[in-house]
Formats: C-alpha cells, sequence, structure tokens
C-alpha cells in the first residue's frame, strides 16, 4: 500500500513539474516561431531565426518583463532545450569533418581558453573585482557562457547576484560578438574554416557561436560548431582544476574547503554520439532536412531564453568595473584567438 502511495505521489510531483514548465516554454517557442516569421520580411532574412530570437527575447524581458511564472520553463530551455539542441546538431556532422579542427586547431582553442581566463583573473585583481565575480567572468567567456559561468560557481560559491550579474555579462558580449563577426570575414581575409575556427574559440555560448558561424555559410557554421564543442569539452577539466585551487587556498587560510564535485557536459558526449552516428548511416533526406529545421527551432527556443533572462539593469547594479572586466576579456578573446589563427593560416 505504501509503495502504491510513493508512486502516485512521484507522478503527482512529475505532472506539477510539467505543468510548471509549460508557459515558459510556450513564451520561448512563441518568440522562435516570431523570429521565423520575421525572417520573411524584406532585408530581415539575412539575419538567422537565433539572433532574431535573443533580439525579441531581450527587448520583450526589459521593456515588457518575463513573467513570474514563465521562468521554470525559460530556465528548462535554457538548459535541457539547448543542450538536446546541440545533441541533435552532431547528425549534421561526420566524423571526417571533426577530423577537420586538427592538432593546430585544437592546440589554438586550448592556447585561447587557458590564455583568457588568466587574463580576466589578474586584469580582475588590478581593477578590484571580486575574486568570485571575476573567476565567473572569466570562465563564461572562456569557456561556454552561462554554462559555464554556473558549473564554475559549484567550486567558486560566488553570491548569487554575482551567478546572476556574469551571465548577464557574458550573454550580452557574447550576443555583440554574435552580431559583429559575421561582418568581418572580408575584411579580416578569414577563409570559411579559419572564421569557422574563429567564432568557435572565442564566442561564449554555443547558440551563439551557432548563429554567427552559420551567417559565414554551412562549412564555416559546421566548423566553428566542431571547434565550439571542442572548447566545452574543457569545462569539465576546468573545474576540476579551479576546484583544486580552491580547496588549496581554503587550506591554506584554514578554511574547509568542501568537496564540490564539478559537473561533466555530458552533452558533448550525446553530440559526439550523434555524430558517429550520422559517420555510419546514411539519412534520407528529407529527414534529415526535417531535423535541421527542428534543431534550429531549439536553438532559437533557447536563444529566446537568453534573451529572457537578459536584464541590462544588472549590469548596473555593481557598478562599472565588472561590466568593464568583462568587455576587456571579449576583446581579449577576439584580438588573441584571431592572432593565433591569422599566424598558423
Amino acid at each position: 500500500m505504501v509503495a502504491h502511495v510513493d508512486i502516485a505521489d512521484d507522478r503527482k510531483v512529475a505532472r506539477a513539474h510539467r505543468y510548471a514548465i509549460l508557459p515558459g516554454l510556450l513564451l520561448t517557442a512563441g518568440i522562435a516561431g516570431a523570429a521565423f516569421a520575421l525572417r520573411q520580411l524584406p532585408m530581415v532574412g539575412i539575419l538567422s531565426p537565433m539572433i532574431l530570437a535573443i533580439i525579441i527575447g531581450i527587448g520583450f524581458h526589459n521593456l515588457v518583463g518575463t513573467p513570474a511564472r514563465a521562468r521554470p520553463g525559460v530556465l528548462f530551455a535554457m538548459r535541457r532545450i539547448l543542450r538536446a539542441a546541440i545533441v541533435l546538431l552532431g547528425l549534421q556532422l561526420t566524423a571526417a569533418q571533426v577530423a577537420e579542427v586538427g592538432a593546430m586547431g585544437l592546440a589554438i582553442i586550448a592556447l585561447t581558453l587557458v590564455s583568457t581566463f588568466l587574463f580576466t583573473t589578474w586584469l580582475g585583481r588590478l581593477m578590484g573585482v571580486e575574486r568570485g565575480l571575476a573567476q565567473l567572468i572569466a570562465a563564461g567567456t572562456s569557456i561556454c557562457g552561462a554554462s559555464a559561468v554556473i558549473a564554475t560557481n559549484t567550486v567558486t560559491r560566488a553570491p548569487d547576484e554575482d551567478v546572476a550579474y556574469a551571465v548577464a555579462c557574458v550573454t550580452v558580449f557574447g550576443s555583440v560578438a554574435m552580431f559583429l563577426y559575421p561582418l568581418l570575414p572580408v575584411v579580416l581575409g578569414l577563409t570559411p574554416h579559419a572564421y569557422g575556427l574563429w567564432t568557435g574559440a572565442s564566442i561564449h555560448e554555443i547558440a551563439q557561436v551557432v548563429a554567427a558561424a552559420y551567417q559565414g555559410g554551412p562549412a564555416a557554421g559546421e566548423f566553428g560548431t566542431i571547434a565550439k564543442l571542442s572548447r566545452v569539452m574543457l569545462l569539465a577539466p576546468m573545474v576540476i582544476a579551479l576546484g583544486l585551487m580552491a580547496a588549496r587556498r581554503a587550506a591554506r587560510l584554514g578554511h574547509d574547503a568542501g568537496r564540490a564535485r564539478p559537473p561533466m557536459p555530458w552533452f558533448v558526449l550525446g553530440f559526439l554520439a550523434m555524430v558517429g552516428l550520422n559517420s555510419l548511416i546514411t539519412m534520407p533526406t528529407e529527414m534529415k532536412s526535417a531535423l535541421v529545421l527542428l534543431t534550429t527551432f531549439l536553438l532559437s527556443m533557447a536563444l529566446a531564453a537568453m534573451g529572457l533572462e537578459t536584464d541590462i539593469a544588472k549590469l548596473r547594479a555593481k557598478g562599472a568595473r565588472p561590466f568593464l572586466l568583462g568587455f576587456a576579456a571579449f576583446v581579449f578573446i577576439a584580438l588573441f584567438s584571431l592572432t593565433l589563427i591569422k599566424m598558423t593560416a
């Protein structure tokens, strides 16, 4: 009898959770649908639905306000749906394309990540930005935006307002990069391969990379996605290293460091599994086209959610210094990675 009651209670909890995320999912899906519709207007079609979705999301949040009851679904879209979309992106790539990143590409990505993190934390100390906030901005900029901020906070344990500030900061500057980068390949003389590597090595969020990279064409988009996923895979070792540093520092100060377990970006493994599957089988053209459309729509929902979480007021809450630090980190990662790419071209 007790077992039956427990099962019934579990079902009620699951049902309540599904209802809780529904308003936010409908809101992000509506914004994604509006983004697809807007692309039918003259001159607007040059922008991807992902870019339009984040514009609408930011405008809606800061002008109208995201309803409180939509927040669970918005967060679900920004995390779970984004990861599901990234897994599906693997069906657009093959192992042969992944091999194109090469040792040099991976070296550029790793060197850019480490240098950006060290530069940002060093500059944060000079500017008087709190250590935890500086590390969150550094992680979000150097690795993968909001996901890296949240993952890094499992070991830095910064206040909630620092997490919110860092997420808003990397989302804003990642969005700036998403709009700016597609204007530059011709000016900078970048091939689709080089442009894809540049976006993957330096733009903050995965969805932002996809949006910017595909503006340079399918080849640039595919390579940018591969490069970015290679960068995301470095999240786990980076968080582990930060955890060890935090433990060492706490031990030196005589504090209990705790044992935060670094999160593993499992969706990357799902992405790789889909790449492997796509390398072994040939899907019908109609099915592949439908999956591409579905993936783009899910990514647009995720970017709409990011826009709905981007509060311009949060960037003013702690003054200008963290904002300037985020800007400096954004400029550094863009120029540093670009320099390495040009040197090795």
